[in-house]
């Protein structure tokens, strides 16, 4: 889910920006400490708006000029259970990786469809019964199974496609035909 987050924090403004103008400085500074940050579950991926400065406070030592600030940034903060859709940007001989928005999200193996998977090496992955296949640039739906955005060690997203309305959309749109054409037939 993305949303606009209001956040007011200190921002320090090293010494050599303090010849240009403070609010540009300001700016630069927030974009540089919260853009790509995640705190709780939320990925921060773009500074918006500067909305108020306060007067700027010197540390002795530091050299830095503080600066009490409210400003916008737009944040992603998956949930647990939500369906995404997105596209497929690597097939592996464990899962597909799936692009979500700003970040990647894994569909394990056995996550992928309700059939036996088998990897090929030419980066695709292939059900045995019903000869679906999964390969880079496929678009798909999927559900947010797992969530583990960890400041060091990345975002961690685990994806299901294996539930009812979900997977490759080209699959999903011969099937919404398939009952299209099964359903005239039973009106005649």
């Amino acid at each position: 889910m993305y949303k606009v987050l209001t956040i007011r924090d200190r921002i320090r403004v090293p010494p050599d920006k303090l010849g240009s103008r403070v609010k540009s400085s300001i700016k630069e500074s927030i974009k540089h400490k919260f853009e790509g940050m995640v705190f709780n579950n939320t990925l921060i991926l773009a500074f918006m708006e500067l909305k108020d400065i306060g007067e700027g406070i010197i540390i002795p030592g530091d050299g830095a000029v503080y600066y009490d600030s409210t400003f916008t940034v737009l944040a992603y903060e998956p949930r647990l259970n939500e369906v995404v859709e997105g596209k497929v940007s690597e097939v592996t001989e464990f899962g597909a990786f799936i692009e979500i928005g700003p970040i990647d999200g894994l569909s394990h193996l056995s996550q992928v469809m309700d059939d036996y998977v088998s990897y090929s090496k030419s980066g695709t992955l292939s059900g045995k019964k019903t000869k679906k296949t999964l390969s880079v640039n496929d678009k798909v739906r999927a559900r947010i199974i797992a969530i583990s955005l960890k400041a060091t060690k990345g975002a961690k997203i685990g994806l299901t496609m294996r539930q009812a309305g979900l997977g490759k959309l080209e699959w999903l749109e011969k099937e919404k035909a398939k009952k299209a054409k099964q359903s005239k037939v039973k009106k005649k």
